[in-house]
């Protein structure tokens, strides 16, 4: 339920559980563990994060979220390995983007979403507890007051909205979310490494 398509340099991956919302299994979070621990030591130059049908993904699978999944620390793991990924990391977001789900996108450094998307992350509501460094990472991208907004207020995001918040990066139509997302590696893919992570890191605050 998560596909992996190694073309070269590029690596992309997919999760494929459209019928359940691409909703997440303790079983896929370990494959995309798995997958980004690989990533790590691979020298690829960009990672693309995107979904089957008409979601992104509704977060963790919610039987399994009852059986202690929720609060389970592979997400953070997860979202900890992109972030650190040394390459540029691009979440396609080919819909609706809630719950868990938010750590592995607001972990990577570009964020695409077609029109039709939602974000929401209803940790209040549920009664858990976001992921440690969700709340820092959203924080920085939309504000603290919006952060709240999501994380307390349990508000519901449109695509334009987020896209105003700097949730979102760019909105692209569906049939054009693929070309959009080739746009932004092309450059990666065709600088040597030691450009790239140069580049990374002075984006991040660090020396190069």
């Amino acid at each position: 339920m998560i596909a992996l398509d190694k073309a070269g340099a590029r690596w992309n991956v997919t999760l494929t559980r459209p019928d359940k919302a691409n909703s997440l299994t303790r079983a896929m979070l370990g494959d995309l563990d798995d997958i980004l621990a690989e990533a790590a030591g691979a020298g690829i130059a960009a990672l693309v994060l995107t979904g089957t049908g008409k979601v992104f993904s509704a977060g963790a699978d919610l039987d399994e979220a009852k059986a202690g999944l929720a609060t389970d620390p592979v997400w953070e793991r997860v979202s900890g390995r992109i972030a650190a990924l040394d390459a540029l990391t691009v979440a396609a977001l080919n819909g609706t983007l809630a719950g868990g789900a938010f750590g592995m996108a607001l972990a990577c450094d570009l964020r695409l979403s077609v029109p039709e998307a939602k974000f929401f992350y209803p940790v209040m509501k549920l009664g858990f507890l976001p992921q440690p460094s969700d709340p820092g990472r959203l924080a920085a991208l939309v504000g603290p007051a919006r952060a709240k907004l999501l994380l307390m207020g349990g508000a519901r995001l449109t695509a334009d909205e987020a896209l105003a918040f700097g949730l979102v990066d760019r909105v692209v139509p569906g049939e054009a979310l693929s070309a959009a997302v080739d746009d932004l590696v092309a450059d990666v893919l065709a600088a040597t490494p030691e450009h790239r992570s140069a580049i990374k890191a002075l984006c991040a605050g660090r020396d190069a």
